[in-house]
């Protein structure tokens, strides 16, 4: 069967975890749920804890937190604000360490394309201390962790891999922790430039579009890897299964589409496969206000990382740093 249209990739565990409880029909031993909600947005912590859950998902072991609000595609400052707030508290959970450590962070990505432009912005408006700790006051040191931040490009740009110029920098200047920022790939529309998530993991630059590469894990790097990513965009056979779902979900209720409601998966995927030709199967879509989106969610996932990190500076003096 073509792959294409059998595999449906997404870097969001929650969405791993939400397609194979749908094929399997039941809970995964081995992947524990948590969800607290409010008006305005959904968190979702998963949990790997098994080999067996890890190869089944198709995740390493870990802890994954989603932070859904559909709101964030509007230009909303207070919902940005709550969402950096979540975003903080929850990196702060799950990066214990000694106030002395210095964190760098990573914007990963290529600046040139605006779906892959994420890290690289968020990483501009990161408040960055590393070179100002011997000038501050004692009161205010103690809020305001050392970081450095870089975005080292693309393979394409440097003829560098990334994990080569990051392993480097974090052997020269042994950071405590590493946090990588990365746009990413959903497998529902609805979670595009909606959606943050945290992973305990670490990253492989490339993944989202099918080109794994070096990781940026603890294993690679010798020190703990926090990975943000926001997806940007969706594959188009993503886009075409949903349509002919809906479809089907709907055909007892549509006389034009009773015929659909029997349809069978190798159905399903032969369709997909007269409407995207193998050459288009990997055809990435992403909103066409792609570029206002990109900078207010690099605004939101910088502004909770130095929340996190900096707790001592009140957000009205952040704010100033991200805009």
């Amino acid at each position: 069967m073509d792959p294409i249209v059998t595999t449906v990739r997404t870097d969001l565990a929650l969405e791993a975890r939400e397609m194979l409880t749908k094929r399997v029909r039941e809970d995964i031993p081995g992947v524990l749920i948590e969800t607290s909600e409010d008006e305005d947005a959904v968190i979702t912590r998963v949990t790997i804890t098994t080999p067996e859950a890890e190869r089944m998902m198709g995740k390493m072991q870990g802890k994954y937190i989603t932070i859904e609000s559909p709101g964030l595609r509007y230009k909303n400052t207070p919902l940005q604000q709550k969402i950096m707030n979540f975003l903080a508290k929850e990196l702060v959970s799950m990066t214990k360490l000694p106030r002395n450590a210095t964190v760098l962070i990573v914007g990963l990505g290529n600046w040139n394309v605006t779906p892959d432009a994420l890290g690289p912005r968020a990483a501009h408006k990161i408040v960055v201390t590393r070179h100002l700790q011997d000038m501050l006051s004692p009161e205010l040191k103690d809020g305001v962790r050392s970081v450095c931040a870089i975005s080292p490009g693309v393979l394409g740009i440097t003829g560098m891999e990334t994990g080569e110029i990051i392993q480097g920098i974090v052997s020269k200047i042994k950071p405590g922790l590493v946090i990588a920022i990365d746009a990413l790939a959903a497998a529902s529309s609805q979670r595009v430039i909606t959606t943050v998530q945290l992973a305990s993991t670490g990253i492989h630059p490339g993944s989202g579009v099918g080109n794994k590469r070096f990781g940026l894990t603890q294993a690679s790097l010798g020190v703990p890897v926090v990975a943000i990513g926001v997806p940007t965009v969706v594959h188009a056979t993503t886009i075409a299964m949903d349509t002919i779902n809906t479809l089907q979900e709907h055909a007892a209720f549509g006389r034009y589409f009773k015929s659909m409601a029997n349809l069978s998966d190798q159905d399903r995927h032969t369709i997909v496969r007269q409407v995207l030709p193998e050459m288009l199967g990997d055809l990435m879509v992403t909103p066409k206000e792609v570029d206002r989106l990109i900078e207010d969610i690099a605004a939101v996932v910088a502004g909770g990382i130095n929340q996190a990190m900096h707790p001592n500076i009140d957000y009205e003096n952040i704010h100033m740093y991200l805009h």
